[in-house]
């Protein structure tokens, strides 16, 4: 098949598709707004769970409002809170139980996703009450990776654990991609109900505060000044360092830069719909 031939197909595919998501499915293609909130679970992926182990589940909730364009497209807004957390010690790696590192992070998340439901979804309709969906967008969300050490909770980026300079750390704020898959279930004429699974991919590599190698103590312990001491003891937390002090592991793998972190939701949420409800009335749920 010649290029032209293809080029024009596909912008012919492209179109078509944009014409069947964007435009009024139906007579009764509903628009408007809607509200709610949600709480549920959040996991975290990374240098401390490579395994995807999910026996760490952090708390979760937000709030979110979605606009409906029609009764297959919206857009929705969402303001997030969550607690992700993981620890070498529930490891089945070797490096990695050896390593003995562990932390929690708060993540305060705004985000946006466009919505595509796999079927017509309208508010008080007896047929087109529920429809799986598949969402895409984006969040940036601000983290602060935190240890457990002598009974308090430290904070792990003023302390350079991997031979940052003071002013060099890495920022807090970060950004990512967002995916997943959900179901949408219409309770009533107004009140409907979401059960959401949501991926991100974040921008950075630090929201366990492990990315790269083990600095040089004794640099680590100068350039940190009156912290120094802290700043050495939560950069190599080793079970081999703590039965020998004197161990050098300056420049040996301490998380892998190559892959970014992640992190996901599932969520139970519950909104209210705001826009015009489809009518006549006979065609509503009872």
């Amino acid at each position: 098949m010649h290029l032209h031939t293809m080029l024009v197909l596909k912008k012919r595919f492209i179109f078509a598709c944009c014409i069947i998501l964007f435009s009024n499915v139906n007579a009764w293609s509903q628009v408007g707004w809607e509200a709610g909130l949600w709480v549920g679970a959040a996991h975290y992926f990374g240098d401390l769970n490579t395994k995807y182990n999910l026996e760490k589940p952090g708390e979760a909730f937000g709030l979110m409002a979605r606009y409906n364009f029609n009764n297959r497209v919206a857009l929705k807004f969402a303001a997030n809170y969550a607690v992700v957390s993981a620890s070498d010690a529930i490891s089945n790696n070797p490096f990695e139980i050896e390593r003995n590192l562990s932390f929690r992070s708060p993540i305060t998340e705004v985000s946006s996703q466009m919505e595509f439901n796999f079927l017509p979804f309208t508010h008080g309709s007896k047929d087109e009450y529920f429809s799986p969906y598949f969402l895409l967008g984006a969040s940036v969300f601000q983290f602060n990776p935190q240890t457990y050490y002598l009974n308090r909770w430290v904070d792990l980026r003023p302390l350079g654990t991997e031979g940052q300079f003071k002013g060099k750390e890495y920022y807090t704020l970060s950004a990512a991609f967002l995916f997943g898959v959900g179901l949408k279930y219409d309770l009533s004429e107004r009140w409907s109900m979401q059960i959401e699974l949501s991926g991100r991919t974040a921008f950075t590599d630090y929201l366990d505060d492990v990315s790269t190698v083990y600095p040089d103590r004794r640099n680590l312990f100068l350039e940190r000044g009156n912290v120094g001491s802290l700043a050495v003891a939560m950069s190599d937390r080793s079970l081999s360092s703590a039965a020998d002090p004197g161990i050098n592991k300056t420049g040996f793998m301490r998380g892998n830069a190559d892959n970014k972190d992640a992190f996901a939701f599932l969520e139970v949420g519950f909104l209210y719909f705001f826009g015009n409800l489809r009518c006549p009335d006979i065609s509503r749920r009872k």
